[in-house]
């Protein structure tokens, strides 16, 4: 059964997790943006219908040309098992794109593509048919890097292409556990084993672009979460807006 939910709460202060800096904090060289689609999929432990969506989403993260991410929500916490993964801020994301596209659809799982689209987590055609919408019609076109030296991580975005009209956005980052499994002991999914890939562990803004080409710098010491295998770089309108571009840095 698909879940839906619409209540709404007020927006969560977004609260950045230092896990502890660590002096031997690895990252890899550079990685460009050459990301074509970002697809988000807000899914629950304790909802019966989303393990065939987690499973899909293994598709995606495989795929060069997509960046792919699990946000964990916890709204259905109520129904028997508290989700290991869940942050309220990712429920509250959910909520957002669906304030911001006025359709207020929130449900598990469900997808959402380069911040503008949606679509059933666990339908692979109709997931593909909005990233191929969307390269077209709204394509991920502002150039972003990550790269990391000497401690200093480095994001770097240019400057807006001719004819986009949003001239100021958020850069967010987001640190990333690449897989975990869990075994659920009560609610829904009651002695089963899941499977994630690519979770969000922590997601918060680092800056903001304004449409010029710009540079920003982070201390990798700061930025030492547990668990972190990779992080993720959006810029995105707001915190339910259009994603513009991003990027992917391997730990």
């Amino acid at each position: 059964m698909q879940h839906n939910f619409y209540a709404l709460i007020p927006a969560l202060a977004l609260t950045w997790l230092i896990a502890g800096a660590t002096a031997n904090t690895a990252m890899a060289a550079e990685q460009s943006s050459k990301v074509r689609a970002v697809v988000e999929l807000f899914t629950s432990q304790g909802c019966s219908s989303c393990p065939p969506a987690d499973k899909l989403l293994k598709t995606f993260v495989e795929r060069p040309d997509v960046m792919a991410l699990t946000l964990p929500v916890d709204y259905w916490d109520y129904l028997g098992w508290k989700d290991t993964f869940a942050s309220p801020r990712y429920s509250e994301r959910q909520r957002a794109y669906a304030r911001s596209r006025g359709d207020g659809a929130v449900y598990t799982p469900q997808v959402v593509i380069n911040g503008r689209g949606h679509a059933v987590g666990s339908k692979e055609r109709q997931i593909n048919k909005s990233i191929m919408a969307f390269e077209k019609l709204a394509p991920l076109d502002v150039p972003v890097s990550i790269s990391s030296k000497k401690g200093v991580m480095i994001i770097e975005l240019g400057g807006a292409p001719e004819g986009l009209k949003i001239k100021s956005a958020t850069v967010w980052l987001a640190a990333v556990q690449k897989t975990g499994v869990v075994k659920i002991a009560r609610g829904e999914n009651r002695g089963r084993k899941l499977n994630y890939f690519n979770i969000v562990r922590d997601l918060a803004p680092v800056g903001m672009w304004n449409g010029k080409a710009d540079r920003l710098e982070l201390d990798l010491k700061s930025l030492s979460w547990t668990k972190m295998d990779a992080c993720a770089v959006l810029v995105q309108e707001g915190i339910g807006g259009p994603i513009l571009g991003a990027a992917w840095l391997d730990g």
